[in-house]
């Protein structure tokens, strides 16, 4: 009879466990990180076959270890090229399930410990990059409003500036989310299935119900649909804002130089609210971040502000006076 450890049905059984019981039934996650553990463990399982030799329906849990888990995220930062954030992503859903097999398989504890050991790789986080208002009322006018596309991307950027929003928590807007009566707003769908509503511009809520009216959009379609009534995918989103930074940048080079993701426009908006006066936890719930902290980063990046704080404080009234040694000892080892 098999060890539990070299049997190849306890490793798939109990990985079948962890996503069904655990993921779903137990902490009944979300979609996307569903999807995003799902495609950590295809990605592994191809990275064992490929390069250990092992076929995934014979994946044990003795060869599940810290060293193919080590070589995995090797392959993903080199061969795959992701970056750190990527790979510490991959790397806490593989602990989840040691973590997991290390409760349901007491024997595989020594092999489960050593995995949870890995540690995350630290990274340099680079400065928040964001629009300014110029740059950004370039891009919003960039789209041909005569075309159906350029409606529809009029309104897809005036949205990702309006709220803030994640482009997945765009993607994910229905009609029905939208009203439009005396306070017009959108509803959101974050992370963690929680929910916002985001105010409109009177500008954006009247663009949006020409749309709505003109497409004859029904509550439970997407907002934004692509060519085929569908919903939009994130290279679409992506393919259509560079799109319109190549149409404004004629008048507005300054965008030619710039790096322009959906990001951008969440950082842009949380920077223009941030100048404006808004205070900084208002922000926090604007963008839907869980803690104040998070949108911390924003001030961070804002120089502007920092000027204003500096020229507050008055420097020093203390008169520079220089160090002089008070006997041959201390002479001495000033002389080192």
């Amino acid at each position: 009879m098999n060890s539990p450890l070299t049997d190849p049905a306890e490793f798939a059984s109990l990985l079948r466990s962890y996503f069904l019981d655990r993921l779903l039934r137990q902490q009944a996650v979300s979609a996307t990180t569903l999807s995003s553990y799902r495609d950590t463990f295809r990605l592994l399982l191809a990275y064992a076959q490929t390069e250990c030799a092992i076929q995934p329906a014979s994946m044990t849990l003795e060869d599940f270890d810290a060293k193919l888990t080590l070589g995995f995220l090797d392959y993903l930062e080199t061969e795959r090229k992701n970056n750190i954030r990527s790979r510490n992503a991959r790397l806490a859903a593989v602990r989840g399930f040691a973590r997991y097999v290390a409760l349901q398989n007491p024997a595989a504890l020594s092999t489960a410990q050593q995995i949870l050991a890995i540690p995350m790789k630290r990274y340099v986080k680079p400065l928040l990059g964001f629009l300014s208002r110029q740059e950004v009322q370039a891009i919003l006018s960039a789209p041909d409003s005569a075309t159906w596309y350029g409606r529809r991307d009029r309104i897809l950027l005036k949205l990702l500036y309006n709220t803030g929003a994640r482009v997945s928590e765009l993607l994910n807007i229905r009609v029905g989310d939208v009203q439009l009566d005396v306070m017009s707003s959108v509803r959101l769908h974050g992370k963690g299935r929680k929910q916002r509503s985001v105010p409109l511009w009177k500008e954006t809520a009247a663009e949006l119900k020409r749309w709505i009216h003109a497409e004859s959009l029904k509550p439970d379609e997407p907002l934004l649909p692509n060519r085929w009534g569908t919903q939009m995918t994130r290279s679409n989103v992506a393919e259509r804002i560079n799109r319109a930074v190549q149409l404004a940048a004629p008048c507005c080079p300054t965008l030619a130089e710039q790096n322009i993701s959906p990001h951008t426009f969440r950082h842009t908006t949380a920077m223009h609210l941030l100048q404006g006066g808004v205070d900084i936890t208002v922000i926090a719930l604007w963008l839907g971040h869980a803690s104040p902290v998070t949108t911390h980063g924003y001030i961070e990046a804002d120089l502007a502000i920092k000027e204003r704080a500096l020229a507050a404080i008055a420097p020093p009234a203390t008169r520079q006076t220089r160090y002089r040694p008070t006997d041959k000892v201390l002479a001495f080892l000033q002389s080192l």
